[in-house]
């Protein structure tokens, strides 16, 4: 059970009411998991099994049910029918309903080592210095990394990213969708917001990143201080561009001009990058 754009993704079919629905343009493929396609995943559920075996609903990914999709799952997922088990799968589940959460039993899954991820990447064909940047710039997910690859974008381009934003440069970006953009962007504001507060970086070398503003020693402790007021404002202004970017990622895949959106984003993040260097 899963969103009918990542169905549509994977090639896999729509139910038929569905398919029509959308090739009749009366609607366009849902980015959620619709109420009718659980209906229908519960109405799976309560049929008697051919095989007298158990059955399984795969919900993915989980956190894609909007709160009537949930809803009309509750009573099911605290007594399903017989033998049938629903496994709601998420990389987000704090976004799941908690009347969810409490229905579930919570099982976590681990990440691969880096080590075993990178070996991994060789094997896809990746060499080991663009699987490394490649691992840094997904935040350690290998398939994440691949997608990377399959978009056409060049690794090498991640460690010139920071740079060129600081200085407005979008040529980096011209073969990078919208959503693309705002994603680097906010992995660039989150690295960021890290080094502010004395963490490092998770998503780019802290080499390629421009150096933050720090106070003088004598100025330490003295919240009066220009530095120190200076250095208040900087958390401020990349709170800000981080909760510019979230709105962003709201729209992203809307019908508005890319090129006008790209512009926007390149120049907002120059000046969140000014104002703090």
């Amino acid at each position: 059970l899963m969103p009918e754009t990542v169905m549509l993704d994977l090639a896999w079919p729509l139910s038929e009411k569905a398919q029509s629905d959308i090739d009749d343009k009366k609607r366009k493929a849902s980015k959620e998991i619709r109420v009718d396609a659980m209906r229908d995943a519960i109405e799976f559920s309560q049929r008697t099994s051919s095989r007298g075996r158990g059955k399984v609903v795969l919900v993915y990914p989980a956190e894609r049910m909007n709160a009537v999709t949930a809803n009309a799952l509750l009573k099911t997922l605290e007594e399903p029918p017989g033998d049938v088990k629903f496994v709601l799968a998420s990389e987000s589940a704090h976004q799941l309903l908690p009347t969810i959460r409490s229905r579930c039993l919570g099982h976590t899954m681990q990440w691969p080592t880096a080590d075993a991820s990178l070996a991994w990447l060789e094997s896809q064909g990746i060499t080991k210095e663009d699987g490394q940047i490649l691992l840094r710039a997904t935040g350690a997910r290998p398939d994440d990394a691949m997608q990377f690859m399959a978009s056409g974008r060049d690794p090498a381009s991640w460690a010139l990213l920071p740079k060129a934003m600081q200085r407005g440069d979008a040529r980096l970006l011209k073969d990078w969708s919208p959503a693309q953009v705002i994603d680097a962007l906010h992995r660039l504001c989150h690295d960021l917001m890290a080094i502010q507060v004395g963490a490092a970086p998770r998503f780019f070398d802290a080499q390629v990143l421009p150096k933050p503003l720090t106070a003088p020693r004598s100025m330490a402790g003295l919240p009066d201080q220009p530095a120190t007021r200076h250095a208040q404002g900087t958390a401020t202004t990349l709170s800000d561009w981080s909760k510019s970017l979230a709105r962003a990622t709201r729209t992203m895949e809307h019908s508005y001009n890319a090129g006008l959106m790209m512009e926007a984003l390149v120049n907002e993040a120059k000046n969140a990058l000014n104002s703090r260097y």
